[in-house]
């Protein structure tokens, strides 16, 4: 599968004022994410204005505004956005489905069987995550169910916030990273003509290490920062009801490790949550469907979960517009073409992939793109000097999963942190986007794993031939 392969080619476009004039519109973009972000205000929807104003000003500055436009629409059509959103959809459904369910209570209770403590629960949490996110390969499939299930039962079991947010945004960086039917996987080892399979297995040398650094980091945070239950019977709050929900995610995992579709497994792991929640009389007919003719609305528990899904898909649609008309406006080619000449050893060029890579996804704001964007540059010069395929794409999916799930204006560490809301009904407080990315310590063992490869060259021997 590639996911660029619906795409169509994209008419050559050129900015007044020159390459000021192209990069202007993402200064203001960046810039406004970066104010909205940091200002404590982590719902996407805020970013729409900002988005349409970068929108607005590339128009005014691209001398064809028919091509412009046609690119911007171009981008926003792309079958990689559609995937995206579905996603992002069903399991934000899912996940107030387990909620409305009594999943949460489920879990205080069993926590509360087995004595389990707030930092005994990060850990669970941490490692939880890993096998979700592993099973779905999507970040944020990941941080949508397992969130609104795992924050407010950590947060009544009196964890260390930031910690316990970390540990989810760090369990959905785990199989954004390596797993098979992850986006970051796929376009990665696709762009360089490498196979998916033998690219997950050369990344556990990467990951692995990356994943012990998080536990013990995690572990150590969360035992010198716990401050124990918010002074309530926690015996209390849970409630063994919702137990039979547990099927939910287990047969969502079973489908997804049966290499079923994304689609496939989110889907029938709705339906067969619905079903399986009016069968034990965990949800009313009313949630699922209902007729407000006083107000002439309709209400449903998936009304609810689309709405949630809604800032984040608009977000991501306008991105994908303002991204194409970089593309289209050869800057992206020049700065290739100026990296590869200056790559001159096989090191060299590791490090201007590197290099490429992050300012691409600084610029960008996401990771699929940037890959894309990049791959021609990565494989041109990584086969002149001989980096091997599986290497380069692997260099490309380090990059891809430390700076978008730790600096707070990428939409994984906001979708986190706003995710952190779920916490409210239970008194406890959101965590802020800037404490969910220092948080989240597998980027951060990646980025140390990124140095000691670029440096040292770890695990080049094994790549050789691949």
């Amino acid at each position: 599968m590639k996911l660029d392969e619906t795409q169509e080619a994209l008419p050559k476009i050129g900015f007044y004022g020159g390459t000021l004039g192209t990069l202007l519109p993402f200064f203001v973009f960046v810039s406004g994410v970066i104010i909205i972000a940091l200002s404590g205000a982590p719902d996407e929807r805020g970013f729409w204005p900002v988005l349409m104003l970068s929108l607005g000003l590339g128009l005014i500055l691209c001398k064809d505004k028919t091509a412009f436009s046609h690119v911007v629409i171009s981008g926003m059509s792309q079958k990689i956005v559609m995937i995206m959103i579905t996603a992002w959809m069903l399991a934000s459904i899912i996940g107030v489905l387990m909620t409305l369910t009594g999943f949460v209570e489920a879990l205080i209770w069993l926590s509360d069987q087995v004595k389990l403590s707030g930092p005994g629960f990060i850990i669970a949490t941490f490692l939880i995550c890993c096998i979700v996110s592993l099973s779905t390969g999507s970040s944020f499939a990941t941080i949508l169910i397992c969130s609104p299930l795992l924050y407010p039962t950590g947060g009544v079991l009196g964890a260390h916030l930031p910690t316990l947010a970390g540990a989810i945004l760090g369990g959905a960086t785990f199989g954004d990273f390596i797993a098979p039917i992850s986006d970051t996987t796929i376009a990665s080892a696709l762009s360089q003509d490498a196979e998916i399979g033998k690219a997950i297995k050369s990344r556990l040398k990467y990951i692995l290490p990356a994943s012990l650094f998080a536990l013990a980091a995690f572990s150590f945070m969360a035992f010198n920062h716990n401050v124990g239950s918010n002074n309530v019977n926690i015996g209390a709050l849970g409630s063994p009801k919702g137990l039979p929900m547990m099927l939910v995610p287990s047969f969502i995992i079973y489908l997804f490790l049966k290499g079923k579709h994304l689609l496939h497994g989110l889907l029938m792991g709705l339906l067969f949550g619905t079903i399986l929640s009016l069968a034990f009389g965990l949800l009313n007919l009313e949630n699922v469907i209902s007729l407000d003719l006083e107000n002439f609305t309709t209400k449903s528990f998936v009304i609810v979960g689309i709405n949630r899904a809604v800032g984040l898909s608009f977000f991501t649609i306008l991105l994908m517009g303002q991204v194409a008309t970089l593309k289209a406006s050869g800057l992206m080619n020049r700065l290739v073409d100026f990296a590869a000449a200056k790559a001159k050893t096989q090191k060299h060029a590791e490090s201007w992939i590197v290099t490429v890579m992050s300012l691409a996804v600084l610029l960008t704001t996401h990771s699929i793109v940037a890959i894309l964007m990049v791959s021609d540059f990565t494989k041109k010069t990584g086969e002149r000097l001989g980096v091997s395929k599986i290497r380069r794409a692997n260099l490309l999916s380090l990059i891809a999963c430390i700076f978008p799930f730790v600096i707070p204006y990428f939409i994984p560490v906001i979708l986190m942190a706003n995710m952190t809301k779920t916490g409210q009904q239970y008194d406890i407080p959101q965590v802020s986007p800037l404490e969910v990315g220092l948080f989240n310590f597998v980027s951060w063992g990646l980025l140390i794993m990124t140095l000691i490869t670029l440096i040292f060259g770890w695990g080049k021997f094994n790549e050789r031939q691949n």
